[in-house]
């Protein structure tokens, strides 16, 4: 069965993360995904290592782990669009192509003529998806975006980390760029939605996705609690601002996460704590009651919490059916039972390692399931292909270009 997107084709000229997650997504979904990339170099993060994939004789194939992260299913083309041959090149394949996605600076592929409004004039059909850091306008429009600095400006950082005037307080990010992540899911939602439009309308259009719009969308319920306020939410460390015990607490050999969720969630907890009483406290009783009066609730907890392992805590807490998990690292997670189960590891056929282990995509559709097929391209390695195939060049012409240095040499 084909995949839901294997009708289409997407010309990727984004870089870094918050694009090419996205073109990942299309990817996984079925589409065809050309990558086009500087010639030599290409994208940033492939020498954003160490950590780079090895070989089966352990050494390094110069295939970086954040690459790798987030372009499987893609073909690449190194080409130079500063080149009028590469920009001839681009437009033509922008013509056979369904959905652009770009990151480039505001303005900046303009000057190449390959905005919106100069590729939209020869495929009218053309979904022009470009992500940036502030937006298509605005007073920051002309600003860089990265990650770490939406983290801060979207409002993240208020509200993550642990408490001011607390052991390690103060402004923490996230540990992955999470305003890039949000962003390229936008913009993924975004395109579906615009392909959707055009299959109605025949109409293409642009999407204008900003780092920072996306940042703050997502801070969801810490807006409306100070939307609704006036107050700022603040960092509170792992304790929710809502929801009370809702936090990790410490075990006799550990952490475990208790994420009581509903009163009679907390009476259960309380009888297995050894402090049923809690639970006909006023001042506990209800989950209002107890975020009201938080400072005196979990110093009540905690030695009740070192008491046990967090294993024992864990199969306790889930026999009596109140939400609860373990902390894990990397290692444990990928050996978890459900990770397994659900196949959340991938390993796939590589050039230049043999194999690559990749995390797979957590949609599920039943009737066009996901697969994979590609692992993250080499350099440059489907030019040729791209080329003769799609654009019908041959081989003198190809050779040509690679003289030219328009096009880089296939690996």
């Amino acid at each position: 069965m084909p995949g839901a997107l294997s009708h289409l084709r997407i010309l990727d000229l984004s870089r870094v993360l918050a694009g090419p997650w996205c073109t990942q997504n299309l990817a996984d979904l079925g589409a065809e995904v050309i990558k086009v990339e500087k010639p030599g170099s290409g994208d940033d993060t492939r020498a954003w290592g160490p950590p780079y994939l090895k070989d089966a004789a352990g050494q390094d194939t110069g295939e970086s782990a954040y690459f790798l992260s987030c372009n499987r299913g893609k073909k690449s083309i190194a080409l130079d669009i500063a080149h009028p041959e590469g920009r001839r090149i681009i437009r033509e394949l922008a013509r056979r192509s369904d959905v652009l996605v770009e990151n480039y600076k505001v303005g900046g592929l303009a000057k190449y003529g390959l905005d919106w409004d100069s590729l939209h004039a020869i495929n009218p059909r053309l979904i022009y998806c470009s992500i940036t850091g502030f937006g298509q306008d605005g007073p920051y429009a002309a600003r860089p975006g990265y990650d770490f600095i939406v983290q801060g400006m979207g409002g993240l950082m208020s509200v993550t980390g642990e408490a001011d005037g607390a052991p390690g307080g103060g402004p923490q990010k996230v540990g992955v760029a999470v305003a890039d992540l949000f962003t390229g899911m936008y913009a993924t939602v975004a395109v579906l939605a615009a392909l959707t439009f055009r299959e109605r309308t025949g109409q293409g259009q642009h999407i204008d996705l900003a780092l920072l719009d996306a940042q703050v969308a997502m801070l969801a319920n810490q807006n409306m609690n100070f939307l609704t306020t006036g107050q700022a939410p603040e960092r509170r460390g792992n304790a929710h601002p809502n929801i009370v015990p809702y936090q990790t607490f410490a075990t006799a050999d550990g952490h475990v996460i208790l994420a009581v969720g509903n009163d009679a969630q907390f009476r259960r907890f309380c009888e297995l704590a050894g402090c049923a009483g809690l639970a006909d406290d006023a001042r506990y009783a209800t989950n209002s009651a107890r975020v009201a009066n938080r400072a005196a609730l979990i110093p009540l907890l905690e030695p009740a919490l070192r008491q046990r392992t967090t294993h024992a805590w864990i199969a306790a807490l889930e026999a009596a059916g109140v939400p609860c998990g373990p902390i894990n690292r990397l290692g444990e997670v990928f050996a978890d039972p459900q990770v397994r189960h659900r196949g959340m590891r991938l390993d796939l056929p590589h050039p230049a390692a043999g194999s690559v282990p990749l995390v797979a995509n957590p949609i599920r559709l039943s009737a066009s399931p996901l697969e994979y097929d590609l692992p993250p391209p080499l350099l440059g390695q489907d030019t040729n292909e791209i080329l003769q195939n799609l654009l019908g060049f041959q081989e003198d012409e190809l050779a040509r270009l690679r003289d030219d240095k328009v096009i880089g040499s296939c690996p």
